[in-house]
C-alpha cells in the first residue's frame, strides 16, 4: 500500500503496501547513467553485455524507476530465450510497478510454468492477487513459498497481510509472531503484525509493537502511519499528528485525524469498553471489535 499525499480524505492518504509483497518494490527518484570507456578500439557486436549483466542492469533500472530501460532489456532476454525465467518475471514486475496487474500475472504465470520451484515468479503472483482482491489465492501461492523456503520473512509477511485482508487476523498474528521468532526485529514482518493488531481490535498492543519499529530513525513511513492510526484509534489525537506531520502535509494530517475520530467514534458504538473501559454485566471487559478492513485503508507492506 502506497502512501499517497494528495488531498484524499482520511486513511486513503495512508500508503497501501503493498499488500503485499508485497514484497515490496520501492522506486526511488534515481538517474540510470551509462559510464563512457576510455578504450578506444571499437565496439564489436559479440562484445555485449553477457545476459545476466543486462538482468542486473534492468534490475536497478526498475529499482531506479526508469521502466522504459528495464523493460526493453527484459523484452530483449525474452527474445533471446522466450523461456528465460529472469526476463519473464521482470516484464511482470514492470507491468506491476505500472499498475497493469492483469497482464503482469501472464508473464509470472509464465515463469512459474518454466520453472514451478522459482521463488520470484510464485511472489508475483500472489502480489497479483492480493491487488486483484483474490486473497484465497494469495494465501495459497504465499504457502507454497514458505514450503519452498521456510521461515521466509518476505513470503511470511506476505502471507500475514493476505490472512488479515481475508479477515483472519487471529491467523495473521500466529503466522507473523511466528517468523519474528525466526527472524528477529524484521521490520517488515513487525510492521504488519501491528497493522494486524490493530485491524483485529486491539490498536494498544499494536501501538507497542510499531513502537519498536519507529524508535530507528530509519523507520519506514509505513511503521509511522500505522502507528498514527493506533494512537489515533485510542484518541491521542496530539500523538498521531505529531507522527503524521513527518510525511503529510497540515492539510493531510488534519483529514486524517478527522478520520480517525469517525472510525474512533463507530468502534465505540459497537464496543463502548474502548473508549470508556466500563464493565459488561458479567463484570469482565468487553473485548474490542476487530476494524473492518474494507473500510479502514491502511498502510501494509507485503
Amino acid at each position: 500500500m502506497k502512501t499517497r499525499q494528495n488531498s484524499l480524505p482520511g486513511m486513503r492518504r495512508l500508503s497501501a503496501a503493498a499488500c503485499c509483497a508485497t514484497l515490496v518494490i520501492a522506486l526511488g527518484a534515481c538517474t540510470t547513467t551509462t559510464r563512457q570507456s576510455v578504450d578506444s578500439r571499437p565496439v564489436m557486436r559479440n562484445s555485449a553485455p553477457s545476459t545476466m549483466s543486462e538482468m542486473r542492469i534492468a534490475d536497478t533500472a526498475l529499482d531506479s524507476g526508469n521502466v522504459e530501460l528495464a523493460t526493453s532489456l527484459y523484452e530483449k532476454a525474452v527474445q533471446a530465450d522466450p523461456h528465460s525465467v529472469a526476463g519473464l518475471t521482470g516484464l511482470g514486475n514492470t507491468l506491476y510497478t505500472v499498475g497493469d496487474f492483469t497482464r503482469a500475472g501472464v508473464y509470472y504465470e509464465r515463469a512459474s510454468k518454466t520453472d514451478a520451484n522459482a521463488p520470484a515468479p510464485l511472489i508475483g503472483i500472489a502480489r497479483v492477487a492480493m491487488r486483484q482482491r483474490r486473497f484465497d489465492d494469495a494465501i495459497a501461492t504465499y504457502r507454497r513459498l514458505l514450503a519452498l523456503m521456510p521461515d521466509d520473512p518476505l513470503a511470511s509477511a506476505g502471507l500475514g497481510a493476505a490472512l488479515d485482508m481475508n479477515g483472519d487476523h487471529k491467523g495473521a498474528q500466529a503466522v507473523l509472531r511466528q517468523a519474528l521468532r525466526k527472524n528477529a526485529g524484521d521490520p517488515l514482518i513487525s510492521v504488519n503484525l501491528g497493522l494486524s493488531l490493530i485491524l483485529g481490535g486491539d490498536p494498544r498492543e499494536g501501538a507497542n509493537v510499531l513502537l519498536d519499529v519507529t524508535r530507528f530513525p530509519a523507520a519506514p513511513p509505513q511503521a509511522r502511519q500505522d502507528l498514527a492510526l493506533a494512537y489515533g484509534l485510542l484518541g491521542n489525537r496530539e500523538a498521531a499528528a505529531e507522527i503524521l506531520s513527518r510525511d503529510l502535509p497540515k492539510a493531510s494530517v488534519e483529514d486524517n485525524l478527522r478520520y480517525y475520530d469517525i472510525q474512533r467514534e463507530l468502534l465505540a458504538r459497537r464496543t463502548p469498553s474502548l473508549s470508556s473501559n466500563t464493565s459488561n454485566t458479567t463484570g469482565t471487559s468487553a473485548a474490542p471489535a476487530a476494524i473492518p478492513t474494507a473500510q479502514v485503508q491502511t498502510t501494509r507492506l507485503k
